[in-house]
């Protein structure tokens, strides 16, 4: 995991690394990593899932903002926040890991277990019209393709996107007024 690591965070396009580069690196056989991962979708969501382990715990178990004793105006936004921040700092691999193909992000446990926080959250709102499907339409603003594309390929910068991001979640949890 630590060579596959290192590959990754330095990779200019880590979809081009293999499972014989990363074997390679850490010194063991190909079939080594195969036996371990299965294969590289499956290498890519252990090394994934090692680096998001922090921010679950923070997510699940921490003080407010983030945990789980915050108002729910306060913790969506928050868990957005810490969301798009973690694929930030990962985006080569959270684009790889999403551009995979082998199955969907949406059956994926880590993208469940952020839906899940969310929804729960934003059930705690009186009058929020489908926590399910607005948790879904939130976290659509932090898939990698789009932080890559917004952070990347348009420049904009980490602060400004968190703003933007931190904004629209406020919109979408502010109470509003009754038809």
């Amino acid at each position: 995991m630590e060579a596959a690591d290192t590959l990754f965070a330095a990779a200019e396009s880590p979809e081009e690394l293999t499972m014989a580069d990363i074997a390679a690196a850490a010194g063991v056989g190909k079939g080594t990593l195969f036996r371990a991962f299965g294969d590289r979708a499956g290498l890519l969501r252990a090394l994934y899932e090692a680096r998001l382990e922090p921010v679950r715990e923070a997510a699940e178990a921490g003080p407010p903002p983030l945990g789980p004793a915050a108002p729910p105006q306060q913790r969506v936004p928050a868990l957005l926040d810490a969301v798009l921040c973690f694929k930030l700092d990962n985006r080569r691999l959270a684009l790889a890991l999403e551009e995979s193909g082998t199955s969907s992000l949406y059956q994926a446990e880590h993208y469940a277990r952020w839906h899940g926080l969310l929804r729960s959250a934003l059930e705690q709102i009186p009058d929020l019209d489908d926590p399910d499907f607005t948790a879904h339409a939130l976290l659509a603003a932090t898939r990698a393709d789009l932080v890559e594309r917004l952070a990347g390929q348009d420049g904009v910068p980490r602060e400004r996107l968190r703003a933007r991001l931190a904004n629209y979640a406020g919109r979408v949890v502010a109470p509003h007024p009754a038809p």
